[in-house]
């Protein structure tokens, strides 16, 4: 069995489960560095890892300060292949750079448009793979649907489609008035895609609308949800489907009542002010952060066949919290750090060169590979 070395910058949630995913559901051994810019975070989190896995290999913690670089952090670029970015979303045009000039593989989970380009144009032609946006929105939820349009394409006998639709939810299994929410990740993360302006397809276009804009119901499984746009889901593809599509958009999933309280917030924000800042100061003194949680998911595509017949495929899956070796993962851990840890695999095997978006991965190998088919169910 081959060994391979892992830098995982961000010693959080995330960051501990894709390096407890990549020891227990990988078909390689690997040694992994784990740092952060706290250094006893790092540690513990190598611990962690370290005894909740039943496979070989070693895992150190390091220092990652928040600037410049450090000698321990400057070892692990230099013995490792591959770094896995699971920093907050600014941060991906620093770790681009050092991966880069180490000469590594990179892969960030980051839904911040801004930074990803700023990364596409730095590794544009670079001999190592960077696989960009690959959580879980964007990330697995765009490689689904993507292969859904190629599905209904090849089965139909067309080249185009009306609507592609990408919702996900990652949610409590309560919800209470007046937010009717609780926090199971990232709160900078939640408030940015509350805010920044959602690219989708309308009339073969690409284009951008507001989010939480586009508000409608959805029911999956008796459940009845409440679907708004928000920014970043889409990832690449209203670029790469404009005018193969003529409808496209990612919208987040959440239980009725909680875009409206949202909406009153923001409309209370003073003029002038950082809308996000505001949402999230608000946001966080007023929504807990709850363990019990679970991922919703649904994928669909519709159009018309070579004959004129209306069809439609659809894909929906619930993720519940999941044993991995001697830990259990939250959902929201599980599903963003198996999208991470695959495309991992991917590149470590050889399958990225360059600059990688979601549209780029090929759906067959991303879904059944170990970690997304571990972690979502088979396809």
């Amino acid at each position: 069995m081959s060994r391979k070395r892992v830098l995982i910058a961000g010693a959080g949630g995330m960051g501990s489960a894709v390096g407890l995913l990549l020891r227990e559901l990988g078909t390689f051994e690997v040694d992994l560095f784990v740092g952060d810019s706290d250094e006893r975070r790092a540690e513990a989190a190598a611990a962690w890892i370290r005894e909740g896995s039943t496979r070989r290999g070693t895992v150190q913690a390091f220092h990652l300060p928040a600037a410049l670089e450090s000698p321990a952090f400057e070892e692990a670029l230099e013995a490792s292949d591959l770094l896995l970015d699971c920093l907050p979303g600014r941060e991906a045009p620093r770790m681009a750079r050092l991966a880069l000039r180490y000469r590594l593989h990179y892969a960030n989970l980051t839904e911040h448009v801004r930074e990803t380009n700023e990364v596409i144009a730095m590794a544009a032609g670079a001999e190592q793979g960077f696989v960009l946006q690959t959580g879980l929105a964007p990330g697995f939820i765009d490689v689904l649907a993507n292969g859904l349009f190629q599905r209904f394409c090849q089965e139909n006998q067309v080249a185009v489609a009306e609507v592609m639709q990408m919702r996900v939810g990652a949610l409590t299994t309560t919800a209470r008035p007046p937010h009717y929410y609780g926090f199971t990740w990232s709160s900078i993360g939640v408030a940015t895609e509350y805010v920044e302006p959602a690219t989708v397809i309308r009339d073969g276009v690409r284009t951008t609308r507001p989010s939480l804009s586009d508000r409608e119901t959805l029911t999956i499984r008796g459940v009845v949800y409440e679907e708004a746009l928000t920014s970043g889901g889409a990832a690449d593809l209203p670029q790469v489907l404009a005018g193969r599509v003529n409808r496209l958009d990612y919208k987040t999933l959440r239980y009725p009542g909680h875009y409206a309280w949202v909406q009153s917030i923001l409309d209370e924000a003073p003029a002038g002010v950082d809308r996000a800042d505001y949402l999230l100061r608000r946001m966080e003194r007023e929504v807990p952060f709850v363990d019990d949680d679970l991922v919703t998911t649904y994928a669909a595509v519709e159009g018309r066949t070579a004959g004129g017949e209306l069809r439609r495929i659809e894909d929906a899956r619930v993720i519940r919290p999941c044993r991995i070796g001697a830990r259990t993962l939250k959902a929201i851990q599980a599903t963003t750090a198996a999208g991470l840890a695959e495309s991992a695999r991917l590149l470590l095997e050889g399958g990225c060169q360059g600059i990688c978006q979601q549209s780029q991965i090929r759906p067959t190998d991303f879904l059944s590979g170990p970690f997304v088919s571990t972690i979502y169910g088979p396809s």
